[in-house]
């Protein structure tokens, strides 16, 4: 017998203890004591030996006493058939008298433990513009002005409170075969200054050699709107937008608007939304020039913008 390495009682040990116990009537509450195991554990090995006698006083295996419940191979089609009529786990179980734990786990198995995974996913379409300015994605991300540190660093909500500051709103234009960005954090998004930053920012692409020719944007109001039409007319760009209710088309903005929250707005302690402004410049200079983007195969954007108009 192999016994538990833990083990105060081996197999003989047992037995003396529960013959003292019955043949010579000390108490099992004191042979307990003197064995150094508790009463519980006392009574377990008395009632074991009720059970089956000497033998049954063995260390037993630590598995599992019973197998876990299945569905026969036609139980389980009728299962699988009812999940794809978007039946609810609930109302297959009942259906097929099962346990509804057995057939959470069966179908969980088969990955159709949630209705979304009945319907297939669209492929994932990615893109990416040869040349320079052919592509610019704008968009917006509100940020909360505060006058104090806050509960992203005291990590309590009643400390650090600055009610009544109000929001501020990054507008972010990056291109899309350079991943070059350009980022303002402007009072508001509407029309004249969603126009303005526009203007600057196809301005700082110029000073930058590029020429843009496409603007593409979602569904705000700002982009939707006349002055925005006459604006793209007049910087010779062409407005495209996105589908509605489908950010992923704008991509390439979402995905720098959330790097930009990681590495520079919640990355690093401020003590003022000023402080924090102030230091986006000097951000933008580390993501445009020595940040490595690995969708440009680990070179900077600046690198990249250089290749390509070597390549040109």
């Amino acid at each position: 017998m192999h016994s538990h390495p833990n083990a105060r009682l081996t197999l003989i040990s047992r037995q003396r203890l529960i013959c003292r116990h019955l043949d010579e009537g000390v108490p099992l509450k004191a042979l307990a004591a003197a064995a150094g195991i508790s009463l519980r554990t006392a009574y377990k090995w008395l009632g074991r030996f009720r059970e089956g006698g000497p033998a049954a006083l063995a260390d037993r295996r630590s598995v599992r006493r019973s197998q876990r419940r299945t569905l026969d191979p036609q139980r389980l089609q009728h299962a699988v058939d009812l999940r794809h009529q978007r039946c609810t786990l609930r109302r297959i179980a009942h259906s097929l008298q099962a346990p509804l734990s057995t057939v959470g786990r069966v179908l969980k198995a088969l990955g159709l433990g949630r209705l979304r995974n009945l319907e297939p996913r669209p492929p994932v379409r990615r893109y990416q513009w040869q040349r320079p300015g052919e592509m610019i994605h704008v968009d917006t991300k509100q940020l909360a002005r505060f006058r104090q540190v806050g509960h992203r660093i005291t990590g309590d909500r009643r400390l650090g409170s600055s009610r009544g500051a109000g929001y501020e709103k990054v507008h972010v234009a990056i291109d899309d075969a350079t991943r070059l960005a350009y980022v303002e954090v402007l009072p508001d998004e509407k029309k004249a200054t969603t126009v303005g930053f526009l203007a600057r920012a196809v301005g700082w692409f110029s000073d930058q050699g590029i020429t843009c020719k496409r603007i593409l944007s979602d569904n705000g109001s700002a982009y939707r709107s006349g002055e925005w039409r006459k604006a793209c007319k007049a910087l010779d760009l062409k407005p495209i937008r996105t589908r509605p209710y489908t950010p992923r088309t704008n991509g390439k903005a979402e995905r720098f608007i959330r790097t930009l929250l990681e590495e520079w707005a919640y990355g690093m302690s401020f003590q003022t939304s000023e402080e924090r402004n102030q230091w986006l410049s000097r951000y933008l200079g580390i993501y445009n020039g020595r940040r490595c983007h690995m969708a440009l195969g680990s070179i900077t954007p600046l690198q990249s913008l250089q290749r390509l108009q070597i390549a040109e």
